[in-house]
């Protein structure tokens, strides 16, 4: 039996020069880049491999090709505790998104075997395949297929080079062909460390975010069409310009998202991220519009009036800049997942006794443990990163905050090792 909480056992020069030394792990010409399929993330993953075992974690690949460390417990058929994240990157990304969650699943089963920690539930330390949308347009491959999210059309998805998805995973050391063996039914308690990736905390001077959920993500395509003239020939009220009114679509869709939010609709935020235009030339009046808007809600309710609200403006702005509106699709749909209020709770009281100062909060980017709380009760917490910046080489946290949220996650991991 511990003496002291987990916690006290967790140490932070060993936990940030793990960090220092995955990061290093990179393209040259375009740090910090690991991206999922590549050559480098395959070294990223050996490098860890090593690292679960040097922590006394057996390790493997499941048929999803989600790389996991296990501790075992005296009870072979315990349930599992796990956590974990990614340590794939986007394109020139940070050193600190989904790779902190990795890594202090890392240290906490070393402070476990540090202190020779008796749990009565298994431990896993996760590094979910894929969590960063893929050169096959999809995201959070791993979780997916532990989750039974995971289609055939999905598996069909080829990368612009003509690799199928599956043969991807099977490069990955994977097995799509039995991808049932990858589906879990014995999880207790699932829990994600990971950085904010925006300005909450750091703006509040708050140690730790305990998530209430995750946002859904629901994705529209827009299409204006009108009428290609020359652009100095043709009177302004003869024109049928389609992006006069695709750039009205750009900022309502700015303004009634911030209206929602204002209004306390919960966590609503609405980006026009894409815009293409055709012929797109200097000397023409555009003759269509293309935009994608990506909402981000917390209440789906929230979700069907604002994209109620932005279709009645499409077909009111098109109407004033005499064009039609030729598309408004929605493209993709995901509902928004709240986090286990039990597990979440434990989080908390980790952080008081540790006297940490925490908030309760929402996660507007995507999370495996969205996909994980289909299965398993699940949980997440923030840590702040400098500037709100994430997805960029400076990303940054500091050493005293991963130990922080570390040392919470540690504690919660042992409570709900306590519960029946």
């Amino acid at each position: 039996m511990m003496a002291l909480p987990l916690s006290s056992h967790i140490q932070p020069e060993r936990l940030w020069a793990d960090l220092m030394e995955l990061g290093a792990i990179t393209d040259p010409d375009r740090p910090y880049t690991r991206r999922s399929f590549s050559d480098r993330f395959l070294e990223g993953r050996a490098w860890l491999c090593g690292r679960l075992e040097q922590a006394g974690l057996t390790c493997r690949t499941d048929t999803a090709g989600n790389l996991i460390g296990r501790r075992t417990a005296a009870l072979p058929s315990a349930r599992t505790i796990m956590t974990g994240s990614h340590s794939d990157t986007v394109p020139a990304g940070g050193r600190f998104d989904g790779i902190l969650g990795v890594l202090a699943g890392v240290e906490i089963a070393r402070a476990m075997q540090d202190c020779g920690a008796a749990l009565s539930h298994h431990f896993e330390v996760i590094d979910f395949l894929a969590e960063e949308p893929s050169d096959f347009g999809l995201s959070c491959i791993g979780s997916r297929g532990m989750t039974d999210s995971l289609t055939a059309g999905h598996l069909a998805l080829r990368a612009p080079w003509g690799e199928s998805l599956a043969d991807a995973m099977t490069r990955m050391g994977g097995n799509p062909a039995d991808l049932a063996c990858a589906r879990r039914h014995d999880i207790a308690a699932f829990m994600e460390l990971h950085i904010e990736q925006g300005r909450v905390l750091e703006r509040a001077g708050t140690d730790i975010g305990i998530v209430d959920a995750i946002a859904g993500v629901t994705r529209i395509e827009v299409i204006f069409a009108g009428r290609a003239d020359h652009a100095g020939t043709t009177p302004m009220d003869c024109r049928q310009d389609a992006l006069v009114a695709a750039a009205g679509m750009v900022t309502t869709v700015s303004h009634l998202a911030r209206d929602a939010a204002r209004s306390g609709e919960g966590h609503v935020t609405a980006t026009c991220g894409v815009m293409e235009v055709q012929p797109n030339a200097s000397n023409v009046v555009p003759r269509q519009a293309r935009l994608v808007i990506d909402i981000r809600v917390s209440e789906r309710e929230t979700r069907e009036r604002l994209v109620a609200r932005f279709r009645t403006a499409a077909a009111d702005l098109a109407a004033e800049a005499h064009v039609t509106l030729a598309g408004f699709e929605i493209q993709s749909d995901t509902r928004p997942v709240a986090c286990n209020p039990v597990l979440a709770g434990e989080l908390e009281t980790a952080a008081r006794i540790l006297g940490l100062s925490s908030r309760r909060m929402v996660s507007g980017a995507g999370h495996d443990a969205a996909f994980m709380a289909r299965i398993a009760p699940s949980a997440m917490l923030f840590i702040p990163c400098r500037d709100g910046r994430s997805h960029d080489p400076d990303e940054w946290i500091t050493s005293h905050d991963a130990a922080n949220g570390t040392r919470v996650l540690a504690d919660a991991i042992m409570a709900a090792d306590r519960m029946p």
